[in-house]
C-alpha cells in the first residue's frame, strides 16, 4: 500500500470508529490496513481520543487483552443531553401539538432522523454501562427511537408485534391490558436467549401497560431488563414509574393557548 499521510489516516480511523460505535477494532487491523507500526497507530488514537473528548463528541476506549483494541463510545454528558432534549421540548410545546383526547402530535418528530437520532444517542450514553444485549420495543411508533438507540449501542433492535409473522418462526405470545381491553404482543422464540439483557424503549408512557407487558414478555424468555426508557411520559405516569427514564415529561396539554407543555426528564439534570 502506498504511503498514507497522518491526516488521511486519522480521518479514515475516525470514520471507521464512528460508523460502528461499540465495535472492538484490534490495533493490528489498523496496522495492516495502513501499513503502519503499532506505536504510530497508538499515537493516532491518542490524537483522536483527545479531540473527541475536547469537543464532547464521544470517547475512544482502550480494550484490554492479548490482541488489544479500541472502540468508540458515543458518550454524552448529561448536561449536553439535557440541552438536546430541551430543544426538542421547545419544538413540541405549543397549541399546535395538542390533539383531541389530550393526545400529543408526535408523528412528524418520530419520523425525523435529525430529531430522533440525538435522542437515541442520549439514551445510548445513559445505558451503555448497563450492557444490554438488545433493544426491545413495541410496534410501531417506538421503532425509530429504538433503532437509533440500538445503532449507537451496536446491538440489535427487536420489535414485539401485535400478531406473529410466519417468517419469524414460533413465537411467545402474552396478553396485556391496554385501556379497557386486552391486547396481544408476540416475539419470535429464536430472537432472545435466556439470561440476555433487554433495554426496553417505547414512545409514550401514559398508563404504563405496554411497558409492563414488555417486561412480562421478557420474563417469559427468562431474560433480564437492563433498563426502560420512553420518548415522552405524562407527569402522572412519570411519578408512578420513577424507574422509567422519560426523555421528556408532558406537564400539561389542552386546547387553550398554551396547548402542550413539555420539559426534560428529571434524571437528565441529576449529577
Amino acid at each position: 500500500m502506498e504511503h498514507v499521510k497522518r491526516t488521511e489516516r486519522l480521518a479514515a480511523i475516525v470514520r471507521m470508529l464512528v460508523e460502528e460505535p461499540g465495535k472492538s477494532f484490534p490495533l493490528s487491523g489498523f496496522c495492516d490496513q495502513f501499513s503502519a507500526a503499532k506505536s504510530t497507530i497508538s499515537e493516532d488514537l491518542d490524537i483522536i481520543r483527545s479531540a473527541l473528548s475536547r469537543f464532547s463528541l464521544g470517547c475512544v476506549e482502550t480494550l484490554p487483552g492479548a490482541v488489544g483494541g479500541v472502540r468508540f463510545r458515543p458518550a454524552l454528558m448529561r448536561a449536553e443531553g439535557f440541552s438536546l432534549v430541551q430543544a426538542l421540548c421547545g419544538r413540541l410545546s405549543g397549541p399546535a401539538r395538542a390533539l383531541p383526547g389530550d393526545l400529543l402530535f408526535l408523528a412528524d418528530v418520530i419520523a425525523d432522523p435529525s430529531a430522533i437520532a440525538p435522542m437515541g444517542k442520549v439514551l445510548a450514553s445513559e445505558f451503555f454501562g448497563a450492557a444490554p444485549d438488545f433493544v426491545l420495543t413495541m410496534e410501531t411508533q417506538g421503532i425509530p427511537l429504538a433503532l437509533m438507540t440500538a445503532r449507537y449501542l451496536s446491538i440489535p433492535a427487536l420489535i414485539a408485534r401485535r400478531a406473529s409473522r410466519p417468517y419469524e418462526g414460533s413465537a411467545v405470545h402474552i396478553n396485556y391490558l391496554a385501556g379497557a381491553q386486552f391486547k396481544t404482543m408476540s416475539l419470535g422464540r429464536k430472537l432472545v436467549s435466556p439470561g440476555q439483557r433487554a433495554l426496553i424503549i417505547d414512545d409514550v408512557l401514559r398508563s404504563g401497560n405496554t411497558v409492563q407487558g414488555l417486561h412480562e414478555l421478557m420474563r417469559e424468555f427468562d431474560a433480564e431488563v437492563a433498563g426502560t426508557a420512553v420518548l415522552v411520559g405524562t407527569r402522572d405516569a412519570c411519578a408512578r414509574f420513577p424507574a422509567i427514564k422519560a426523555l421528556m415529561v408532558l406537564e400539561e396539554i389542552g386546547s387553550g393557548e398554551t396547548g402542550a407543555q413539555l420539559r426534560p426528564g428529571d434524571w437528565l439534570s441529576e449529577g
